[in-house]
């Protein structure tokens, strides 16, 4: 009797997206825009809602779509791609931080892998940016081992 193969896991980008207004200013707020061919883009580290609340469990990503780029189903369109781009990529989202994309309208007639070149690109260096922000944030870190007090001569 034959065995199905084994599929393999699917990457998705449930629970790892960007859903409330509040969320998306935040990451306004905390960030500042960076460029690239295609689309603009915001890095910013994850903050709790209020305090006390819990941060959210993983990396997070937004898409946004303005009525500048088009009529519904090019919005549509831009977004679809924008998410199977990066569903392909969900392991390179930076861990601890919101990503925010705001694609062009180019994105629409550009070539799918070079649409996927470009996010695995930008998240590359978001994930670098990431590090850069963790390494700001703790720019001392505790030493390895305690450093004893000199002795005192009397």
């Amino acid at each position: 009797m034959n065995t199905p193969p084994q599929l393999a896991q699917r990457q998705s980008l449930i629970g790892a997206r960007l859903r409330k207004h509040a969320d998306y200013q935040r990451a306004y707020a905390a960030s500042r825009k960076r460029q690239s061919a295609s689309m603009s883009w915001f890095l910013a580290p994850q903050t709790s809602a209020y305090p006390g609340a819990t941060p959210p469990a993983g990396p997070r990503v937004g898409l946004t779509a303005g009525k500048v780029l088009g009529k519904a189903h090019e919005r549509n369109r831009i977004k679809r791609r924008m998410r199977e781009a990066l569903r392909r990529h969900v392991d390179l989202l930076p861990q601890g931080c919101d990503l925010i994309l705001h694609p062009r309208r180019g994105v629409l007639t550009v070539e799918f892998t070079k649409l996927e070149a470009e996010v695995e690109r930008i998240l590359r260096q978001a994930n670098a940016e990431a590090a850069r922000m963790t390494a700001a944030q703790d720019p001392h870190p505790a030493p390895a081992r305690p450093v004893s007090a000199p002795a005192k001569f009397s």
